[in-house]
């Protein structure tokens, strides 16, 4: 039987703060493919407010039930979205040098972006079962370890290096907020620091070209350079107050390379200038906020890791995007949460919003 209480304790601020950046997104895609001769891009903005409706469903669906049953199915969740990662490799399409996405009857979904939610749900158990005060110890962290690195490597073989560390970032994330034994942390530490140098070798050739490129975008302007420099010229040119709705050179042009995806902030910063940008970074601000508030306010530890998980995959991805358009990190494929086009992206995104409203309404009820 439904409880009335729940209505009370509905999280009105974060369906408010979800829906002021979808709409926000929305204006700034619909620019983003109206805006020039963008040809068959147009109809992706009808296509992303199917992906919301879709999205909204998955939402309302995820904060009706209870979610602590999300701790008894984490394991299952999981393999399913292990089995999807191997199908992917075995039947997923090309696209842009990459198989990420599996044709699954009329739609296509990228695997990749519904496994950061189940790593975040079974990562969620594993801790809400062995936290303790002093701490994780070393052989604690092995089978969390396994879990991270299956995905990782499946996501790598795409590939796809962006989305694989996002992975490891929000475990990272988890792990460090559920506390380790200091002894462990230094260990980490310490075999992360050599570990490090030695990733390089095991990089593609385009993946060492992104980071030398990130270095110095001059060193080949016209090719793996093309995607920062004309980002940052687009940033730069927005200025204070930007060239206004639609008057974005840099788009109209199409010197914006995935002016709809990864580069959507790009758009964004040239039309609406710093003052702009500045808002849309509040707004993040206060959503990630809002999202810690939730998880230091549940009162069960699997409700706590699951929705720190939840702000942390959200946190990275925004950090990740604007570091990237803005010169500052290596070009890789992580969208701008609730703005960059794409229907796994978005939906995933609401699945998470669901799960917070979840724990946000409950973490105030004693059953």
């Amino acid at each position: 039987m439904f409880d009335r209480r729940l209505i009370k304790f509905f999280d009105w601020s974060l369906l408010g703060l979800t829906f002021l950046i979808g709409f926000i997104g929305l204006v700034i895609l619909y620019s983003a493919v109206m805006a020039g001769d963008t040809g068959p891009h147009k109809i992706l903005f009808i296509k992303q407010l199917i992906w919301y409706s879709a999205g909204l469903i998955a939402m309302v669906f995820c904060f009706l039930f209870n979610y602590r049953l999300l701790e008894k199915w984490a394991y299952a969740i999981y393999s399913i979205c292990i089995i999807l990662l191997i199908g992917v490799l075995f039947f997923g399409t090309y696209a842009g040098g990459a198989r990420r996405w599996l044709i699954l009857g009329p739609v296509s979904i990228q695997p990749s972006e519904i496994v950061k939610i189940a790593v975040i749900i079974v990562l969620a158990r594993y801790y809400s079962k062995n936290a303790c005060l002093t701490g994780l110890r070393l052989r604690e962290l092995i089978r969390p370890l396994i879990l991270i690195l299956i995905p990782f490597i499946l996501i790598v073989r795409q590939p796809d290096l962006g989305t694989a560390m996002l992975i490891v970032l929000i475990a990272a994330s988890m792990t460090i907020f559920v506390k380790i034994e200091k002894r462990s942390y230094l260990y980490i530490t310490a075999f992360c620091s050599i570990l490090m140098p030695a990733i390089w070798f095991l990089l593609k050739e385009y993946q060492k070209q992104r980071i030398l490129t990130f270095l110095n975008p001059d060193l080949d302007p016209l090719g793996a350079g093309y995607h920062i420099i004309q980002s940052k010229i687009a940033v730069g040119s927005g200025m204070i107050c930007g060239k206004g709705f639609l008057k974005g050179t840099q788009n109209i042009l199409a010197f914006l390379p995935e002016q709809h995806t990864d580069f959507i902030f790009s758009v964004l910063a040239e039309e609406w200038g710093f003052i702009g940008s500045l808002v849309i970074l509040v707004i993040f601000l206060m959503f990630i906020i809002r999202g810690l508030s939730i998880a230091y306010g549940c009162r069960d530890v699997f409700g706590t890791m699951l929705a720190s998980g939840i702000t942390a995959l959200i946190a990275w991805q925004i950090f990740i995007n604007i570091g990237m358009v803005m010169g500052l990190m290596p070009v890789v494929g992580v969208p701008l949460p609730f703005v960059s086009y794409g229907g796994s992206s978005i939906i995933t995104l609401m699945i998470c919003i669901g799960i917070l409203l979840n724990i946000s309404m409950r973490r105030f009820l004693i059953e």
